[in-house]
């Protein structure tokens, strides 16, 4: 056998080689159940609680998520309040766009009041239990649906309130349409606005910088949300400014754009 028919077929075997790893590999993933790295829990427990506003930080319910199971208690409060940082959020479940794979980027910083733990939590908390599971993402997205379809999940009790004050939120733009993703820097206040339209209420025009409130996801778990001035929101990044350094160093997916104003942020949901 000459020296260049030998070169050519250890090359041949090599190709092959890796090309049997990687569909190996494909195959493995395509289930899309890989764990996500949790984030240290110092960081995850500060970046919760950035979702409310500092007079309730210190007696809020604040959760961990734990990949292997689901959300844990990372500390019992005592004013009603419960926030963690969910990661996948539930913008996921919307839209008829097949969920192919569990991002490893989201960062959703939320909180809820006592009539928002009792009802809209459970969603966040289904769905990291699922995921922590092994469900498969497709399936994940069809249970849930499936879930409001049959009114499974129920709609607040009372009026009420989701705070989401974080100074970043990485998240689904628009995920009644597709799954395109982006890092933002969107205070936001949400008011519990179940089966409600934006026309209803004459709801301003969503979007950044949006100057009135206006009506996401219409349904049991609707919301009425009013974004922070932008003076409010420069101040809500400064204070965090540590904590967006080192989400930057973990993630550069979690860097906030340079010049971060409203004009390249993006709505919530």
């Amino acid at each position: 056998m000459t020296r260049n028919k030998t070169t050519l077929i250890t090359a041949l075997i090599a190709s092959l080689l890796f090309f049997l790893t990687a569909s190996a590999q494909n195959k493995q993933n395509a289930g899309g159940t890989n764990k996500i790295e949790p984030l240290p829990k110092d960081l995850e427990i500060r970046l919760a609680l950035s979702a409310l506003p500092p007079h309730l930080r210190d007696r809020a319910t604040v959760y961990v998520l734990n990949p292997d199971k689901g959300f844990e208690i990372a500390r019992k409060g005592t004013n009603g309040f419960h926030s963690f940082v969910s990661r996948n959020g539930d913008d996921a479940m919307r839209g008829s766009w097949p969920l192919n794979e569990y991002r490893d980027d989201i960062l959703y910083p939320i909180s809820f009041d006592e009539a928002g733990a009792k009802t809209i939590m459970p969603v966040f908390f289904d769905i990291a239990n699922m995921q922590a599971k092994g469900t498969p993402p497709a399936e994940l997205k069809k249970i849930i649906q499936d879930r409001y379809k049959k009114k499974y999940y129920k709609a607040p009790e009372r009026a009420g309130i989701s705070y989401m004050l974080s100074p970043i939120l990485r998240t689904y733009t628009n995920p009644d349409e597709n799954d395109n993703v982006v890092t933002a820097s969107i205070p936001h206040v949400m008011y519990y606005a179940p089966n409600v339209t934006n026309d209803e209420v004459g709801g301003g025009k969503p979007g950044p910088g949006a100057k009135y409130p206006f009506v996401i996801l219409h349904g049991p778990h609707g919301y009425s949300i009013q974004f922070l001035g932008q003076a409010e929101t420069e101040a809500v990044r400064k204070e965090n400014k540590e904590l967006l350094e080192r989400l930057c160093e973990i993630n550069k997916e979690w860097c906030l754009p340079v010049a971060e104003g409203q004009s390249s942020s993006t709505h919530h949901h």
